[in-house]
């Protein structure tokens, strides 16, 4: 399958992801746990890769499978980062608003750049660098709400430690997809063994979350799988299966692709998101979302396009050898 169809179906299920999300709400709250919704979708991609994997062996070669512990306690460390990094948003939002807050999240694009250069040793062309600021100013733009309101008073008069932990949200974000890049790439195992290992480790990360929910509340809802299902509707298996289904995509990604595809796609993902919202909720199209369009278009094709097809090399002709006439001169003298 070629990267960029995978990358279009990535594009499609994180644009549908909010908007599943907010249909599953009821008056404007859940009627189930949200924390489940992640458990649940660990579990469905940890059975639909163990299902892949089980088919995998039946043909000959079997795939390659490492099970060396030395290789296997490097597959936690990514959930462990996710788990920080979902604290420091926490966090950063106690400093700052969200509208700020998810400006700043656009850093996210240019450190996974910069971590994709240095961890992984992968040269970017100056244009290619270029393409990534212009898509980070895209996406920046299409997130600012003019400054006709107090939006422009709130973005630069929050506390210095709102900023700093945003910064800190943004590289860990980054260092989580950076280094999941490098464990699916580090060996030639298959794709299916290396999902289960990252499932199963977030599975029960997600699980520890839960247990840790009830015992801050008491048990006051009993324990949590007693309530795993409580609420759900068509809707919410909906989120479940489109969240496992990202994940999915994104390993795809990570193992045969790389982390500037998954930027890029989540990116257009926020401008079909916000096209949808507009046939779905009533948003009213702005200048800013036309712009940031604009922009991403200019961006994607700076980055992917050929060289040849972005700048008008010189046409050099290769010269012609010359015919050299031969001219005989007389050294005599007359004696």
């Amino acid at each position: 399958m070629q990267w960029y169809v995978v990358a279009s179906i990535l594009t499609i299920l994180t644009s549908s992801q909010g908007i599943l999300t907010t249909l599953s709400q009821n008056n404007g709250g859940y009627k189930y746990d949200y924390a489940t919704v992640p458990f649940l979708a660990e579990v469905f991609k940890l059975i639909v890769s163990s299902v892949l994997l089980w088919r995998e062996c039946q043909s000959s070669p079997p795939p390659k499978m490492t099970t060396e512990w030395r290789i296997v306690r490097l597959y936690p460390i990514p959930s462990i980062i996710y788990l920080i990094h979902n604290n420091v948003q926490f966090a950063t939002l106690t400093y700052v608003d969200a509208s700020t807050y998810q400006i700043m999240c656009n850093l996210n694009i240019v450190t996974t750049g910069i971590l994709f250069r240095l961890l992984l040793k992968r040269k970017l062309s100056n244009l290619q660098w270029m393409a990534i600021g212009l898509l980070a100013i895209r996406t920046t733009t299409s997130q600012v709400k003019g400054c006709g309101d107090a939006f422009c008073d709130s973005l630069f008069s929050s506390p210095v430690q709102g900023y700093m932990l945003g910064l800190l949200s943004a590289c860990l974000s980054a260092l989580a997809g950076v280094y999941t890049e490098f464990l699916m790439k580090k060996n030639n195992d298959s794709l299916y063994w290396q999902n289960i290992q990252l499932y199963t480790f977030g599975a029960i990360f997600n699980m520890a979350r839960l247990v840790l929910d009830d015992f801050r509340s008491g048990f006051e809802k009993g324990p949590w799988w007693q309530r795993l299902f409580n609420g759900y509707d068509i809707t919410t298996w909906l989120v479940v299966l489109n969240l496992g289904s990202t994940g999915l995509s994104v390993s795809w990604l990570m193992k045969y692709a790389d982390n500037i595809v998954k930027v890029y796609s989540t990116s257009m993902a926020m401008l079909l998101t916000m096209v949808l919202s507009v046939f779905l909720f009533n948003f009213k199209p702005t200048v800013q979302l036309y712009l940031g369009i604009m922009i991403c278009m200019v961006s994607l094709h700076m980055y992917f396009a050929p060289p040849s097809m972005l700048v008008d090399l010189p046409f050099t002709t290769k010269p012609q050898p010359q015919n050299l006439l031969e001219v005989s001169v007389d050294h005599s003298t007359d004696s």
